[in-house]
């Protein structure tokens, strides 16, 4: 059995509304090079070229990932550090029970992006700016903005007087005045803008 490169980053650490997204990605490492040419940063990408790499992976059988989030609710209850922690614990339980290759030592290290780690029984590295340099962490970064913006795009239509598809969530001019203007919703990180509450 060949070895997997696994990456996992997050999407919406700092948004005033939504979900933080967990992705993990899994790659065997032989197909590496040839299936990561030309990826970056989700954040150095317009939204339609993260949406073509998704597409992309979707369509490649030997490549397996995932995404868990963690809504508005349990980020204002635990913080959102430990929000991404547990968030991280529950996509590692889900992704070694759908995908059993994953274990049993074919994956070697789970490399996560900047301040992220994972469970103390699995073995890992965190390396900072993952997603600048490390192919298969850039792939999770995309799955977890394009997820994480769909999800948003999707808020949107129940919340229509905040904006959520233009600007996801985050601290926008647009989304503070549309906050100052209605108030706060159920969607909202309290305790990411208490100063905008009514």
């Amino acid at each position: 059995m060949g070895k997997w490169l696994i990456g996992v980053d997050e999407a919406g650490r700092g948004p005033f509304a939504g979900p933080v997204t967990l992705a993990l990605f899994a790659a065997p490492r032989r197909l590496g090079a040839r299936l990561f040419a030309g990826i970056r940063d989700s954040k150095k990408l317009s939204a339609s070229a993260r949406e073509a790499w998704f597409t992309k992976f979707k369509a490649e059988p030997r490549v397996f990932f995932c995404s868990t989030s963690v809504g508005p609710h349990s980020i204002d209850r635990w913080g959102i550090a430990k929000a991404i922690r547990r968030g991280i614990r529950r996509m590692l339980m889900r992704a070694l029970k759908k995908h059993a290759s994953l274990r049993g030592g074919s994956c070697e290290t789970i490399l996560l992006d900047g301040s992220l780690s994972a469970p103390s029984e699995y073995p890992q590295k965190t390396i900072i700016k993952g997603d600048e340099k490390v192919p298969v962490i850039a792939a999770a970064s995309i799955i977890a903005k394009v997820r994480r913006d769909r999800y948003m795009v999707r808020l949107a239509k129940k919340y229509p007087q905040y904006g959520f598809e233009i600007h996801k969530g985050y601290g926008t001019k647009l989304h503070r005045e549309r906050i100052r203007k209605h108030g706060l919703c159920d969607a909202h990180r309290r305790s990411f803008c208490a100063k905008y509450a009514n």
